[in-house]
């Protein structure tokens, strides 16, 4: 007995939507049977870290926190990478300290850049 081809495409997607499927209904009979419903007016407010929302959608925000952020991240990510290289220094072949040594120069040069931009003041 043949089957169709794309039979076990079907039943591999019938089984992954099941298995995203049901215990989300799960959850909600759940919620439906055994959760007390109290709606009102202070369960139904919006509570956003003790304070009332504004009902204004724009609000400056200062985009220089955000850039020292990232420019933190960049550099305390690239630094783990040089992990590595100190272990196994004494072993490195002259391959492996040279692409150290650009890896570095790359480093030093971002953060130079970085420096250059301003971006490093805390104003």
């Amino acid at each position: 007995m043949q089957s169709h081809p794309y039979l076990f495409l079907v039943v591999l997607t019938v089984a992954a939507l099941l298995f995203a499927l049901i215990p989300l209904a799960l959850a909600r009979l759940w919620a439906k049977t055994f959760s007390p419903r109290k709606p009102g007016p202070s369960k139904s407010a919006v509570y956003e870290c003790g304070l009332e929302s504004k009902p204004t959608g724009w609000i400056q925000f200062k985009s220089d926190y955000y850039i020292y952020a990232i420019v933190f991240l960049v550099f305390d990510v690239e630094t783990i990478f040089l992990l590595p290289f100190a272990v196994a220094f004494k072993g490195l072949s002259i391959g492996g300290f040279a692409a150290i040594m650009i890896f570095l120069l790359l480093l030093v040069e971002g953060l130079v850049w970085a420096c250059m931009k301003g971006v490093l003041k805390w104003k």
